[in-house]
């Protein structure tokens, strides 16, 4: 079993709403292969949501709210789900402060890519759970 962000399955559960739909990704639910998880969903945050990045080990919207515990709890939930599933790879939303995996957004709200890791992904690591993107995954 593989886990896979929500919205790489077309879940519109993005914060503005919308979905990165990837047919790849979507097969592998269809086929009962991969369970689509959103942290933030599972984090009571709604839908649409003010944009957030990672600034100083914190997520924090472009308001400049701190929303971290809100993060991490959700990524703890996933976390939960992926190992009760017995899964060992996930793949994940590229670029993103919770499932980012090698680059995140700098924290500046600028589009700028810097060297990181989204909390979900880093969790889901740090348990031994292999996390790519969907660009990984479908150059592969």
């Amino acid at each position: 079993m593989i886990i896979v962000s929500a919205c790489l399955a077309g879940v519109e559960c993005r914060y503005n709403g919308s979905s990165a739909t990837i047919p790849k990704v979507v097969d592998l639910v269809i086929k009962g292969e991969a369970i689509p998880i959103c942290p933030e969903i599972l984090a009571g945050l709604p839908t649409p949501r003010p944009p957030v990045e990672q600034v100083k080990g914190k997520i924090v919207s472009a308001t400049g709210q701190d929303q971290t515990e809100d993060y991490i709890t959700g990524a703890k939930i996933g976390l939960e789900i992926a190992l009760l599933s017995h899964c060992k790879k996930a793949i994940l939303k590229s670029n993103s402060p919770t499932c980012g995996c090698g680059r995140i957004y700098d924290g500046t709200f600028s589009g700028k890519l810097v060297q990181g890791e989204g909390v979900f992904s880093k969790l889901l690591k740090e348990n031994g759970i292999e996390v790519s993107t969907e660009e990984m995954f479908i150059s592969a």
